[in-house]
């Protein structure tokens, strides 16, 4: 059976003895009968002088396959899922807690972190709440004082342990810590209300809500990994080697499997180590694709990766890319049959895709071991300013990746590519990135919406021979009815509503027919600034430039009269200046 299970192809350097080890357990036991190591038998072994601590996960393994043989009940590790006992609290609150602890129909973990929020909860009230030690007791002045403790606590508060806090111990918590010990606190009052448990005294919705100050610190910033550390990482897993891992005892279909996996699926580690044997199918033109799907090209071939029951909802299907199905073929291939476990969040027996002696891959080692050898691979270091490379941040980068694409997913197809129950909880990962923000904003033409271009007549005869520096005009402005012979039009106020002063000339003129008649003219565009009232005038239609033209009727022109005194502005005689609109003439 262990042989079946993957332990023979995996032995290195005698490291694990299991003929010796079952021999002497045999003989320890005094019986050559396998059923006769029964769970008592075990307990022996394992406190017997002759066993080492080199020999143990031999034997945790022999009685593995003892139990799965029905001889004896499965072997648990010490600590395993254990939870500790409460200390420092009142008895009293104590047993809430273990109450709702075992009444709860919470998933286990979710289950833990309630209680020990709540263990935390009953270490405060002890300490500068005495008088109280049952939950109902707490009213809403209790409620605010819990959360303005929350508000308040640093690292180490109120803990049953301290050893593993470091140099963390007396920092602030950070603002989502403190959002997730008020939602056990709502959790764990709202259930003890619905059960009738005690009497409702205030609404623990709104006594216990996260305080508007720290929501606003809370905020959607995906932690995305920079594209070409990304793409480094990736070329690390496209092109990993046995060598890559040393000291491994994992097979290396599993490895290259389990992390193109996670490079392409996007799927977090718990759902990567729950897949089920046979989550892959193949189709061709939307039929499925019958056969040895390794023998379809890989452009003409969609790929759907079938995940389970998640975080946030029900099992769902999935596109990825066909060189991750591959991998996951040649693993499936190479796959020593494993006994069926149980997932513990469905509560079923099934086959799970990464096991390998009857265990599933951890969901750690993605972190543990995957991320740091293509972290060396690729030459890049395993962390960044943003924190530590984790199997989550490949989440993040991918979407980001597929929402900035050249052809981008929308929202909410990217809402189900990641399976969230709601848009809210995608946009936490879909992020710009400033290449696209750069282009949006280019594109929207805001530089573009408040310059305009004017056509201008340069005379180089007048600069040439110094009639321009003697007053003469050189500069003539093309307003598409004349011309304005102002040296510093970009400053005049009339400028969109000419009042035709001494520096206009009419196109119909003899002035200005003499001056188009000029062979020695360059034309050329100037940009001009435009005003609020300008753009509205240019872009709004004759409403606009009636309105400006009213503004303007006492503001001097260049030559010193107003357009009142020159003879009064009127929106059926003054035009708007020709400007060149983002190319265009209008």
């Amino acid at each position: 059976m262990l042989d079946r299970w993957g332990y023979r192809s995996q032995v290195r350097d005698g490291e694990y003895r299991l003929p010796g080890v079952l021999g002497q357990a045999l003989l320890v036991n005094r019986s050559p009968r396998l059923q006769d190591l029964t769970t008592a038998a075990f307990a022996r072994l394992h406190a017997h002088p002759a066993t080492s601590s080199h020999h143990r996960p031999v034997l945790y393994a022999l009685q593995r396959a003892a139990a799965d043989l029905g001889h004896c009940d499965a072997p648990v590790r010490p600590g395993y899922n254990h939870a500790p006992v409460i200390e420092g609290a009142d008895p009293a609150w104590t047993g809430w807690v273990e109450r709702w602890h075992a009444t709860s129909t919470l998933t286990p973990r979710v289950r833990a972190i309630v209680r020990i929020l709540m263990a935390k909860a009953g270490r405060w009230l002890a300490a500068e709440h005495p008088e109280i030690n049952e939950p109902g007791q707490w009213t809403r002045q209790t409620c605010a004082a819990w959360v303005a403790a929350v508000d308040r606590m640093t690292v180490g508060d109120y803990v049953q342990r301290r050893d593993h806090l470091r140099n963390r111990a007396g920092k602030p918590i950070a603002p989502r810590t403190k959002a997730h010990v008020l939602m056990a606190t709502r959790t764990f009052f709202r259930d003890c209300q619905e059960w009738d448990w005690f009497p409702r005294r205030f609404d623990p919705s709104r006594a216990l809500a996260v305080p508007r100050s720290v929501n606003a610190l809370i905020g959607s910033d995906p932690r995305v990994i920079a594209d070409e550390v990304w793409a480094k990482l990736l070329w690390a897993g496209l092109n990993l080697e046995a060598g890559d891992l040393p000291g491994t005892y994992y097979p290396l279909e599993l490895i290259r499997a389990l992390t193109l996996s996670w490079l392409f699926s996007g799927l977090r580690s718990d759902e990567l180590s729950r897949l089920r044997v046979g989550c892959i199918r193949w189709q061709h033109n939307g039929m499925p694709i019958p056969g040895d799907s390794r023998e379809i090209l890989a452009e003409d071939a969609i790929c759907l990766l079938d995940v389970p029951v998640h975080k946030t909802g029900t099992a769902f299907t999935k596109p990825v890319d066909p060189i991750v199905g591959q991998a996951i073929e040649a693993w499936q291939a190479r796959r020593p049959g494993q006994p069926r476990r149980l997932d513990r969040k469905t509560s079923e027996y099934v086959d799970l895709l990464f096991s390998v002696r009857a265990h599933p891959v951890a969901k750690t080692y993605i972190n543990r071991s995957i991320i740091p050898a293509l972290c060396r691979k690729a030459g890049v270091p395993a962390s960044d300013v943003r924190g530590n490379f984790t199997s989550h941040r490949a989440r993040s980068t991918i979407a980001s990746q597929l929402y900035n694409a050249k052809e981008p997913m929308t929202l909410f197809e990217l809402q189900a590519w990641l399976g969230h129950r709601t848009p809210d909880t995608t946009q936490h990962y879909a992020k710009i990135t400033p290449n696209t923000l750069s282009k949006a904003y280019t594109e929207a033409g805001y530089f573009a919406r408040n310059i305009r271009t004017i056509e201008v007549l340069l005379d180089r005869d007048a600069v040439a021979s110094g009639a321009a520096a003697a007053g003469e005009p050189w500069q003539h402005y093309d307003l598409g009815h004349g011309y304005c012979s102002y040296t510093f039009f970009e400053q005049c106020p009339h400028r969109m509503a000419c009042a035709k002063c001494d520096f206009y000339a009419p196109k119909h003129s003899t002035k200005a027919q003499l001056l188009e008649a000029r062979d020695n003219l360059q034309r050329m565009p100037a940009s001009i600034p435009l005003t609020d009232d300008e753009r509205a005038a240019v872009d709004d239609g004759q409403a606009a430039l009636d309105s400006l033209l009213g503004r303007l009727a006492d503001i001097p022109t260049p030559s010193g009269a107003t357009p009142r005194e020159i003879g009064g502005p009127s929106g059926a005689t003054q035009l708007p200046i020709i400007m060149v609109r983002q190319g265009k003439r209008e």
